[in-house]
């Protein structure tokens, strides 16, 4: 039993090392643009989204590490897809809207920042005075794209 550990824990950590040499991209795009809003929320939403939803993450040392690095990387990549504040200028004002209600039910609901990037970002949890910041701007924003909306329709 003793060989058998040992060849493990030996097989193991070649296998660690050799994954280490699987190429990843850490990368940060172009930023074409930034959202804007007052400074309350843009401190927030740098401090709590920015890592992921933009491309000016900072990648920390367990990004450079696999197999932690794939799936910090494939998350940062799913959430800029998802929607990137350094591209805000390509949305158009609809979907603009679309994210910034997602973004306020995903603070809601508890989903965002993720539990797990906050585990290692203790920083980044949102107080209750952080998701009324957060309330505020979101519902004067999205009524205010609806008014404009409906003014346009008339």
């Amino acid at each position: 039993m003793k060989k058998f550990t040992k060849y493990f824990v030996i097989i193991l950590i070649v296998l660690l090392f050799l994954i280490q040499l699987v190429p990843v991209a850490r990368t940060n795009p172009p930023v074409t643009s930034n959202i804007e809003t007052p400074a309350e929320v843009k401190t927030i939403i740098k401090r709590a989204c920015y890592d992921c939803h933009s491309s000016e993450s900072t990648w920390p040392w367990y990004s450079k590490i696999a197999p932690s690095s794939w799936f910090v990387i494939n998350h940062v990549n799913e959430a800029r897809d998802e929607y990137n504040f350094s591209t805000w200028d390509k949305y158009s004002p609809e979907k603009k809207s679309e994210i910034i209600e997602e973004i306020w039910e995903e603070v809601d609901e508890g989903k965002m920042p993720l539990w797990s990037y906050v585990i290692l970002h203790p920083e980044a949890k949102l107080s209750a005075e952080d998701k009324k910041v957060i309330y505020s701007w979101a519902k004067e924003h999205i009524t205010h794209e609806n008014s404009e909306e409906n003014e346009h329709e008339d």
